[in-house]
């Protein structure tokens, strides 16, 4: 039997990615996924590579009324949820210094408050022993330059995470955050500098890895499929690192 058999999963940020790499995971073990994001054709291309058993929902997860009506349409669809991962994010970077007010509401409703809410507004529809799985990032443990609202935005997600488990435990839900180190994946290159700079970052961060490399979405796919089966049963308000060992040698 699939890892996934029968499971209806729902997926915020996943028409590229990590997102698409888990969903392509979610649906090779039996589930069925739903794909929440704002690009219409980016979701229309992502259904089309991943078949029958997967629905997109277009929205934007700083509108409370997009969350509600993702979550209806999943219900109406497939059901309850039994396994959500929350992943939409944005990955821009600005000095402190230099960090506008405007900068730093569109951070903070994105990563945070579009993550918060995304878990709220899904509570109703989790079934019993669902698994969470929330998207947090290895500038959570480090000072680099430029991440002040990427870092302390995925660090108070992390802290939801501990506090959500220890809300929702009692319904067996399990509450999880897999935290990717540098990933090849398009959020890279939006990060907001130029290319030769970008490049450079890409060298001296590569220099900083344990394994001398970038890490790819399937590689981090694989860790939510395990946080989201029961493979993890026994697993609860923990954050999984995928870094190849950036924060960890």
């Amino acid at each position: 039997m699939k890892k996934l058999e029968n499971k209806v999963a729902v997926i915020t940020g996943g028409s590229s990615g990590i997102g698409l790499a888990t969903a392509k995971e979610f649906i090779a073990n039996g589930a069925k996924v739903v794909l929440f994001g704002r690009g219409k054709q980016a979701l229309e291309d992502a259904i089309q590579e991943l078949g029958a058993n997967s629905l997109a929902i277009q929205g934007d997860v700083t509108q409370l009324a997009d969350l509600e009506r993702l979550y209806a349409e999943t219900k109406a669809r497939f059901g309850g949820i039994d396994i959500l991962f929350i992943n939409v994010g944005q990955a821009k970077l600005a000095p402190i210094a230099d960090t506008s007010e405007r900068f730093f509401d569109e951070m903070i409703a994105i990563n945070f408050k579009g993550a918060y809410f995304s878990l709220q507004k899904a509570i109703g529809h989790l079934n019993n022993n669902a698994s969470v799985i929330i998207t947090t990032s290895w500038f959570n443990q480090i000072g680099f330059g430029g991440s002040s609202l990427l870092s302390a935005s995925k660090a108070a997600l992390r802290s939801v995470v501990r506090v959500a488990a220890a809300e929702l435990a009692e319904k067996g839900i399990r509450v999880n955050a897999v935290s990717p180190g540098p990933i090849g994946t398009p959020l890279w290159g939006k990060i907001g500098l130029p290319e030769d700079v970008l490049q450079g970052a890409a060298e001296t961060i590569t220099n900083q890895v344990a394994l001398k490399r970038f890490g790819q979405p399937e590689e981090v796919a694989k860790a939510v499929l395990f946080l989201a089966s029961d493979d993890s049963s026994y697993i609860v308000g923990h954050e999984m690192a995928v870094d190849g060992g950036i924060n960890q040698i």
